[in-house]
């Protein structure tokens, strides 16, 4: 089947992309707003955000790794949803700069329809593992009928678009079982290693076996990296997949050395990197 394009309409709120951000698509009742920590006052005046829904809170924590809290609101007796939800409990937690809500333009959420949706998104946010999620226990579900879950279920779907526009991967594995780029190799003494690109840099696959040395002149930020995926390395093996911004730095990685890594990856048949890209 051909794949077909989406539309999306971004509004800057606040005339300059580093502010308010509304975000809204074709044919679709939902509604996202990308509110910077330091703006949220600016947002006490919109009765949209006084319904319900559900929130994403993205920051880092103390090492630069990305994390998300997600939760739901429910319209309370003092007519505030989402906005009061987010700005009452949260503003003691310090790792989050900005939030991301949904919600509908018709305000047709219930408390049925945002826990199922909590817990959908936490759930598919832990399984990407591009994050970590803050969320202490996995949110009820709820009981829907087969209608509604197929509703909602679309509207998840409209809402992983739009994240990923958003600048959130959140959602999205760092390998895609679709992913047609071919698996390359880099093999340097007890170091073999499999990966391969991706649309955000160069994945160093589970599975692969790295140098358990590193040499005097290894750059910093190797050190860094190893010390900082330390939780996925048992006996020198990955035991799950690691993003790397460029090949270098996943050749780095697993050599333990400063690496060239369109000259260290090739593929089955020896084909370096260098040579695949020169012959595209």
């Amino acid at each position: 089947m051909a794949v077909r394009g989406k539309s999306v309409n971004l509004f800057l709120m606040d005339g300059e992309p580093s502010g308010r951000m509304k975000c809204t698509l074709s044919n679709w009742t939902g509604i996202a707003y990308k509110i910077p920590r330091t703006a949220l006052d600016k947002c006490k005046d919109m009765d949209i955000l006084k319904q319900s829904g559900v929130y994403f809170l993205f920051g880092t924590d103390k090492d630069d790794n990305p994390v998300v809290y997600i939760g739901q609101a429910g319209i309370r007796k003092n007519g505030k949803g989402l906005l009061l939800r987010v700005q009452e409990p949260h503003t003691t937690i310090e790792y989050w700069t900005e939030v991301v809500m949904f919600t509908t333009t018709n305000n047709s959420f219930g408390p049925t329809e945002i826990s199922y949706l909590e817990n959908r998104f936490r759930n598919m946010a832990v399984e990407a593992k591009r994050y970590s999620v803050k969320n202490g226990n996995d949110p009820n579900p709820g009981n829907l009928t087969e209608e509604k879950e197929c509703e909602l279920e679309e509207f998840i779907d409209y809402v992983k678009i739009v994240m990923g526009t958003l600048g959130h991967k959140v959602f999205e594995p760092i390998v895609t079982a679709s992913s047609d780029e071919e698996i390359l190799y880099a093999t340097r003494n007890i170091a073999k290693a499999s990966g391969k690109r991706v649309s955000d840099g160069f994945v160093v696959l589970k599975g692969s076996s790295i140098s358990e040395q590193t040499t005097k002149s290894c750059p910093d930020y190797i050190l860094q990296a190893r010390k900082k995926n330390a939780d996925k390395i048992m006996d020198n093996v990955l035991t799950e997949d690691i993003l790397f911004s460029s090949p270098s730095g996943a050749a780095a990685f697993v050599c333990g050395c400063s690496a060239n890594g369109n000259l260290e990856w090739k593929n089955i048949k020896g084909v370096s990197l260098k040579e695949i890209e020169a012959d595209k």
